[in-house]
């Protein structure tokens, strides 16, 4: 599972987070919270819109928002000087 999340990483995937804010089928003024996270592709997130397809089609709790958050966890690094040096024997 972990190598071919990192051959995913690789190739563009990053980890994406959405909250899903949806109307309960019985009492629709209240809201109640779904977190979704899995690898997909930033910006068009074809997992995610399929998912929230999904949702709509099967779910009886309409959809109320969705936030979504992507970081890339494969990248190049970062060098910087931070102004001491040690030297190790």
């Amino acid at each position: 599972m972990g190598d071919r999340d990192f051959e995913r990483q690789l190739r563009g995937w990053s980890l994406t987070t959405a909250e899903i804010m949806y109307r309960m089928p019985d009492y629709r003024d209240i809201l109640q919270t779904f977190v979704w996270q899995d690898y997909d592709l930033a910006p068009k997130f074809p997992r995610l819109i399929k998912f929230l397809d999904f949702w709509s089609h099967n779910l009886d709790g309409p959809l109320a928002s969705v936030r979504v958050a992507h970081a890339g966890i494969v990248r190049p690094v970062e060098l910087r000087h931070v102004g001491s040096e040690w030297t190790l024997n």
